[in-house]
């Protein structure tokens, strides 16, 4: 892992200092460009709901004052001496996290995610140095250019921010499950930031893709503007028995608590359910994975080698995903707009212009 250096009292951004959440301007350092380090300026950060748990202390564990922020998208401007894959005015994303061993087993296997030591999140986690890491509510970051990716000049950094947390946290399960072969059927739980891309995801692959939702008002967006070729109301029983056996893989993007155990027949034998929203509990019946040869199964957000893979996917067939574009002044309140879900579909702060 990286190690101290001088710091640069230069940093402008917006931090919470207590649980209220709030957010205001802030001013702090960064470390010095080391020689495999690359510094971006920020133009882009989307805003995940990891931002409203950490701001507000839901886990017990914030580390004040917070700056959020992981999904940062961002041109290069100064790298390190021992930097070769980047520079000076490409772009650059960073997601979730920006260290890890780089030693282990699954760093080996460029899933740095999982990293067998900790991988260091990108706000809110500690760094190799003893500081406390600061997202990308701030004008600049600097990063090992392990932990950087590239964006595509044709994909805008306004819509691949979103991408870099979003956007792989469906990606990765969705190709470790297979659920890019032609022709399958996929359903997908909850249309929100996570949900909305797996189902554009899912059609990009080919699949057969049925939205489920409380919501009745999602219905025409699902269909006829992201493209789903069905639309379930979960707690209409008859709708749900129709589509017995009729699923070879679901994604659960809904982090609120719902029933999951009534999805379980609606996957044809060995089909796989993936979670990737955070309810409080789930509970299922052995039964419902016995019968059927089923599986659940969890999944964070991706690893390095297929964060940039899922870049490059998204430029060449233009999946974007549906922002609103914010200033950062405007961010106390799209946090609480986040939280009552009246968002479509994911805000994204406009760094560049906004934070002076």
């Amino acid at each position: 892992m990286s190690s101290g250096g001088e710091m640069k009292e230069d940093c402008h951004g917006w931090a919470a200092r207590d649980p209220s959440g709030l957010l205001s301007p802030y001013k702090f350092g960064r470390r010095a460009v080391r020689s495999d380090d690359v510094s971006l300026k920020i133009t882009h950060c989307g805003v995940c709901y990891a931002d409203v748990v950490w701001t507000k202390n839901k886990f017990g564990d914030s580390k004040y004052p917070v700056v959020p922020g992981h999904e940062i998208a961002g041109i290069v401007q100064e790298v390190g001496s021992n930097v070769h894959h980047f520079k000076v005015g490409d772009h650059v994303g960073v997601g979730t996290y920006i260290d890890s061993c780089r030693d282990c087993e699954y760093c080996g296997m460029y899933m740095d995610v999982y990293c067998s030591k900790g991988a260091v999140s990108t706000f809110n986690s500690i760094d190799a140095d003893g500081m406390v890491t600061k997202g990308g509510y701030s004008s600049y970051i600097v990063v090992h250019e392990r932990y950087c990716f590239r964006i595509p000049n044709d994909l805008p950094l306004a819509l691949a921010a979103p991408l870099l947390c979003a956007g792989i946290t469906v990606y990765s399960p969705m190709i470790r499950h297979k659920m890019n072969q032609p022709g399958k059927s996929l359903g997908v739980i909850g249309l929100g930031g996570l949900g909305h891309l797996a189902v554009k995801f899912g059609k990009a692959f080919g699949l057969s893709v049925t939205v489920f939702s409380t919501s009745i008002s999602k219905k025409d967006e699902a269909l006829n503007k992201l493209g789903a070729d069905n639309f379930v109301i979960s707690s209409d029983e008859e709708q749900m028995k129709a589509m017995a056996n009729s699923l070879n893989f679901i994604i659960d993007s809904a982090s609120g608590d719902h029933p999951i155990d009534q999805y379980m027949p609606l996957l044809k034998t060995s089909g796989s359910f993936v979670l990737v929203g955070v309810p409080s509990e789930i509970k299922v019946h052995p039964i419902s994975l016995i019968m059927g040869m089923k599986t659940i199964s969890g999944s964070g957000t991706g690893g390095t080698k297929e964060t940039q893979e899922m870049l490059d996917f998204c430029a060449t067939q233009k999946i974007y995903p549906e922002i609103e574009i914010i200033p950062i002044e405007y961010i106390n309140e799209a946090l609480e707009r986040m939280i009552k879900r009246d968002v479509k579909y994911r805000f994204v702060i406009d760094i560049g212009n906004s934070l002076k």
